[in-house]
């Protein structure tokens, strides 16, 4: 193997930090008959609060999965996955790479949906082919939903036991209960955790492949080829995560120079050709990785696009035709820069815009974070930069996100904070260092209070989330007046995103039986099929429209001409999972 050698590490602390000093009279029978217990306890405390925690994030998502209807995104990725399992070849949404649509495809198939005719002669788009498989194709799209999404599901939990273990390598046990509290609080991981799609997954890989590459400090033989799997698996599931390319095949390198630790010239060359030689096997590994998510599908990789790829010149068309992937990959970078050039709307703030502000995430995810997480998040950061002994790990926790955030900055679409799920899996990582100054005994009073403030910044984090139940798209923090509200300040997949059709029938039935009622949906269900009879109100004269209009809140934000004015008239009477008004009129 490249660059294999042997190290042995030397006994110390518990983990960075700890104290190695016995208390006062450390020795003493009756310290060893404390200390015993005290282990015995600590052994079994951990795994079970950690199980808890695990417990009602699921808990959360599996009650959000069941009571939400298709978001706008899910009908493409669960035809897709449909596809894939009847045909066995690539055809659909090649902006998206293979493997996250594999993984739904696994709830798909348990679902056993019934495929028909109409089905596999499909002429449409995407996303009425999705719809055609839910609503056209004696399918329950209740039951098919709820398994596409038990997948994501599963694997939303396991990325928490990956952050456990992540913070528990770095600080210890307490901060390892730290991180993975904020990570299975976080509104916006458990809003997409339950979902069908595809942002979820590809942050996990990506945290999942930093961890390992943290680990192959000590035995990079094994734990850089299973980084690069992680990473290859990241940009099977999405390309947005290419840009982490540039921070975790450097961050092999930096791994390998760690294990050897060169103190002379000639140890310093051979640590720096061993470190770009496992970054190399690194990078082969994660194309493999990729063309094996295209294999999976179709081992004959056959490609013929359904719908019109865009021609792209310049530096991006020769950065595509470089990329050492299936032709479908590169067709699917083709219309994802096809997607950046159009002129998307956006809603920040109260304020419609056409194009993309810079500034868009982070405004976002101050509105969409709770409040102590933010906190936390920050502390975490800090600790990490300042504490010498950390500093190392800043590069695996702090630079990925960092990069991914830069990227997903300079996007055209402000569609959601969706697109920055990382942040709260590495930075819920970050935030487990905040326990883990030990101060001496002269300064116990500030670790009291330092204590103090770290329970009551998880509490308020944990009571934020607990309190959003289980409306945990729109959700918002307290500063900005809650999930009521986030409709004021944001739109699309961070407040309305189709999700609540089916409680929208649910309301008229209960509340409104008989009424006329006019709709403006902004999403991928059939309103039809959930009993829900009503007319366009944009396609009559304003004075026919009387009685009760529901209007999509992400519909509301960006209302001009007839709408706007409908709004205006009309009296807000009901609320349907903060993502829907019903107007009187």
């Amino acid at each position: 193997m490249i660059g294999e050698q042997h190290t042995v590490l030397a006994p110390g602390p518990p983990f960075p930090g700890a104290s190695s000093e016995r208390p006062p009279g450390g020795g003493s029978p009756v310290w060893e008959r404390l200390r015993g217990p005290a282990r015995r306890h600590r052994r079994w405390l951990v795994p079970l609060v950690a199980a808890l925690l695990l417990a009602q994030m699921a808990v959360a998502m599996v009650t959000a999965a069941a009571e939400q209807t298709p978001t706008i995104d899910e009908p493409v990725y669960v035809g897709t996955a449909a596809v894939y399992l009847d045909e066995h070849k690539v055809a659909y949404n090649p902006e998206h790479p293979p493997l996250g649509k594999l993984l739904i495809a696994a709830g798909v198939a348990a679902a056993d949906p019934h495929i028909d005719a109409a089905f596999r002669d499909f002429k449409g788009d995407q996303g009425a082919l999705g719809r055609h498989l839910l609503y056209e194709s004696g399918n329950d799209p209740w039951r098919l939903m709820l398994w596409a999404r038990l997948p994501v599901i599963a694997l939303t939990l396991l990325f928490g036991l990956v952050v456990f273990a992540f913070a528990r390598e770095l600080t210890g046990a307490a901060g390892a209960l730290v991180a993975l509290a904020l990570y299975a609080f976080s509104p916006d991981v458990i809003a997409h955790g339950s979902l069908a799609t595809l942002d979820v997954p590809a942050a996990g890989f990506v945290l999942t492949s930093a961890w390992l590459l943290w680990r192959a400090r000590r035995r990079p033989a094994l734990y850089v080829p299973l980084a690069a799997v992680a990473l290859g698996a990241a940009l099977a599931t999405k390309m947005n995560a290419l840009p982490a390319v540039a921070v975790l095949l450097p961050l092999a390198a930096v791994s390998v120079w760690a294990y050897r630790r060169p103190s002379d010239r000639a140890e310093r060359v051979g640590a720096l050709t061993a470190g770009a030689g496992w970054a190399l096997v690194a990078a082969a590994v994660s194309v493999a990785a990729v063309w094996g998510s295209y294999l999976a599908v179709d081992p004959r990789l056959r490609w013929t696009p359904r719908e019109p790829v865009p021609a792209v010149h310049g530096l991006r068309g020769l950065l595509v035709g470089a990329m050492p992937f299936p032709e479908a990959y590169r067709d699917g970078m083709r219309v994802q820069f096809g997607f950046e050039n159009y002129p998307w709307q956006g809603f920040l703030f109260g304020h419609v815009y056409t194009g993309s502000r810079w500034y868009y995430l982070p405004a976002a995810l101050l509105v969409k974070t709770p409040l102590g997480m933010l906190a936390l998040w920050a502390a975490g950061a800090a600790v990490l930069v300042a504490v010498r002994r950390l500093r190392p790990a800043a590069a695996y926790v702090l630079a990925p996100p960092a990069v991914l955030l830069a990227a997903a900055m300079h996007s055209s679409r402000d569609f959601g904070t969706r697109y920055a799920l990382f942040l709260p899996m590495f930075l819920a990582v970050a935030a487990a260092t905040v326990p883990l100054p030990r101060p001496a005994r002269r300064a116990r009073r500030a670790a009291t209070v330092l204590t103090a403030a770290l329970v009551a910044l998880v509490t308020f984090t944990a009571v934020s989330s607990l309190r959003t139940y289980p409306y945990y798209l729109p959700y918002s923090n307290e500063a900005f007046g809650g999930p009521a509200r986030t409709r004021l300040r944001l739109h699309d997949s961070n407040v309305d995103w189709g999700q609540d059709l089916g409680r929208l029938a649910d309301r008229l039935r209960t509340r409104h039986p008989g009424e006329r009622v006019w709709l403006v949906y902004k999403g991928s269900g059939v309103p039809s099929f959930y009993g829900i009879h009503a007319a366009d109100p944009r396609a009559v004269p304003p004075e026919r429209v009387h009685g009760l209009l529901a209007v999509s809140d992400s519909s509301a934000a960006k209302a001009t001409g007839r709408l706007a004015e409908l709004i205006r008239t009309s009296r807000a009477v009901d609320d349907v999972g903060h993502s829907i008004t019903i107007y009187r009129r």
